[in-house]
């Protein structure tokens, strides 16, 4: 998926997959994982999500990292925080409190920023990728986190068929074979929640389940 088709997302306003609530699986799981107070967790390709300021609340240091640097203008002027900027080569960083926000390329993240990562938090990161490029974000991001690093991932499951993503379909087997390799790799919760998701039903899905993964970093 190029860079250029999730920048004209965000400028012409084709962001109806940004919630505007916390993400109540977030909220479910999130806390078995135990992870102290003070831990940064990476939120790969974060737009403007809500769910990073519930992270915050719990005492977490959140580090996001995003395409669109509208979507990091927006998230910080809807949530009336006012950010302090500096550059790196990794992005450009917007910091609030305890949220860091890098506008740049996941994949340009350095080995000592991930290394300060106690796990991270992926609601709209793999469904957004296509299949060519989620081996490299599985084995590049995941595989480069501290040994014991905690993660939840949630994913879609939908037939591919019936619909154009993104957001794609990631079944469970795709899931464990991506993850597995460097991560002990369990799925917590699936649920159908197509009733609830008019739009999918609009664009030709009669099945769509949502499935919270748990990552636990190998050695």
């Amino acid at each position: 998926m190029e860079a250029q088709f999730w920048l004209d997302r965000w400028h012409e306003g084709r962001t109806h997959f940004h919630q505007s609530r916390v993400t109540p699986l977030l909220q479910k799981y999130w806390p078995q994982l135990g992870l102290p107070a003070g831990s940064t967790v990476l939120v790969p390709l974060c737009g403007k999500s809500l769910d990073m300021l519930w992270l915050a609340e719990q005492g977490h240091r959140v580090l996001g990292v995003e395409l669109s640097e509208l979507a990091i203008t927006q998230f910080f002027s809807e949530n009336q925080l006012t950010p302090v900027l500096h550059e790196s080569a990794q992005g450009r960083h917007y910091v609030a409190g305890n949220i860091e926000l890098v506008c740049g390329d996941i994949f340009a993240l350095e080995d000592a920023t991930l290394a300060t990562c106690a796990g991270a938090y992926d609601r709209a990161a793999l469904i957004a990728l296509p299949p060519a490029m989620r081996a490299r974000y599985a084995s590049d991001i995941y595989g480069r986190l501290p040994g014991a690093a905690q993660s939840l991932v949630i994913t879609l499951e939908y037939a591919q068929e019936k619909m154009d993503g993104p957001p794609f379909s990631v079944a469970e087997d795709e899931v464990l074979r991506l993850f597995s390799p460097h991560s002990d790799t369990a799925a917590i919760d699936r649920r159908d929640i197509l009733e609830k998701e008019p739009k999918f039903i609009e664009r030709g899905l009669t099945a769509l389940d949502t499935v919270v993964y748990r990552l636990r970093r190998k050695g």
